[in-house]
């Protein structure tokens, strides 16, 4: 199985997004591990998709 590009990490306050291909954190910070989102960026990666759970991730963070 190959090597993963994007990753949950937990940082202090929640989790982030860290893309080993490029080697930086990608979106925002969340306090639930958003695994929909990761499952979605590293499969098809849908952009409408992708959106709507971003979208989902910062409502919970309110």
């Amino acid at each position: 199985m190959s090597r993963r590009r994007y990753v949950a990490r937990g940082v202090p306050g929640g989790y982030r997004i860290w893309d080993n291909h490029g080697r930086r954190w990608w979106g925002d910070l969340y306090e639930l591990c958003p695994d929909d989102l990761l499952t979605e960026l590293n499969s098809e990666a849908n952009s409408e998709r992708i959106t709507a759970l971003l979208k989902r991730y910062r409502a919970l963070k309110r």
